[in-house]
């Protein structure tokens, strides 16, 4: 994130070829937030580290003032700037773990002409003060211009306005260069997972707002793994292991695991996301279903013939069955048996006439 300088405006009291060399040498800052935050972001997490990072011409020899401004909370300090005209400020990780929720204001003070801080900061009465002489003002201790601390102060936002006005008054001839950004607690979420099949490969994902490079530790474990339920198998089925966080966007970092269950048993599965250094942690379930054996079917290809399954041939020839009545049966009686029968009986009639 590039912040553009927004320069103090110099008094217009010289002539022509003093203006063209001022601007010739005026600094070009920039400001930026590494690596507390995704591409663009400025979201930090608490307990990460935030860089402030920029480039400063013209090699101040007192170097760069910074302020941080938050909600109750002020910081001043110096940095030098380097022989390649940049400048790194940190803010560590143990700084931000305490740091309140909120939005900080950081301001890069350039001291430019002079080679002095124009307006500086008094931590002996908590104000901040114009140190250029007044029309009509003797001294040299300068002009106070508002409370920063202690009672009676500004608030962040109106400080830190304050504080803008002061540097870019026509008065002094420092610049300067801006960024914010916000802490929030950290955190960690699993999306949701749902169902799968044993043997299945499959992703395990989350956001976070921890920076890209914090490290998460990942455990998936069956749900009947835990000494507090005897009655189930006690068995071990899962994975675990520490991933790293990737960048993401709109202050969502990215994180994921993957899954192969070949080995894995049908069961319930509790995912749980916990940081490293970081206290965060996030959880969901999901179900790892049995597979279900698909039935083998014959496919007709061009070229092929399928296997014929043979049926015993007393199915195959029997016709559908049929309900019936029972018929009446009858015996055959040979033919011969009947004509020797009617030739006996007419040879009897003829012998009785006679």
């Amino acid at each position: 994130m590039s912040i553009p300088i927004i320069p103090g405006r110099s008094v217009m009291r010289c002539s022509l070829a003093l203006v063209i060399f001022v601007l010739l040498i005026l600094p070009v800052t920039a400001v930026t937030l590494t690596p507390g935050a995704s591409s663009g972001s400025t979201i930090i997490s608490k307990g990460d580290p935030v860089y402030i990072n920029g480039v400063a011409t013209g090699h101040p020899q007192n170097g760069l003032q910074v302020w941080l401004i938050g909600n109750n909370m002020v910081r001043i300090t110096t940095v030098q700037v380097k022989s390649d005209n940049t400048y790194t400020y940190e803010i560590t990780s143990t700084e931000t773990q305490n740091f309140a929720p909120g939005q900080y204001l950081v301001i890069v003070q350039h001291p430019m002409m002079n080679g002095q801080f124009d307006i500086v900061y008094s931590a002996a009465t908590g104000q901040v003060i114009n140190r250029q002489m007044q029309p009509g003002r003797g001294g040299t201790s300068g002009t106070v211009i508002f409370q920063l601390t202690s009672a009676s102060s500004l608030q962040g936002p109106d400080a830190a306005s304050a504080l803008m006005r002061a540097i870019g008054s026509q008065n002094v001839d420092d610049t300067f260069a801006t960024a914010s950004f916000f802490i929030n607690p950290p955190n960690a979420f699993v999306n949701p997972v749902g169902d799968h099949v044993v043997g299945e490969k499959f992703m395990i994902s989350g956001t976070t707002n921890l920076a890209a490079g914090d490290k998460l530790q990942v455990d998936v474990y069956s749900s009947s793994f835990s000494p507090t339920k005897k009655s189930q198998s006690g068995a071990y089925s899962g994975a675990s292991d520490v991933v790293e966080v990737t960048a993401g966007t709109g202050g969502k970092n990215q994180w994921s695991f993957a899954i192969d269950s070949a080995t894995f048993r049908p069961d319930e599965y509790i995912v749980t996301v916990e940081g490293i250094l970081q206290d965060v942690k996030g959880s969901t379930t999901f179900d790892l279903l049995a597979a279900t054996p698909v039935p083998t079917v014959p496919v007709d290809t061009p070229g092929t013939t399928l296997s014929e399954t043979k049926i015993p041939s007393a199915i195959a020839t029997t016709p559908a069955v049929r309900s019936v009545e029972p018929a009446t049966t009858h015996t055959a009686v040979p033919l011969w048996i009947i004509l020797t029968g009617l030739v006996a009986g007419m040879m009897l009639q003829i012998s009785r006439r006679r």
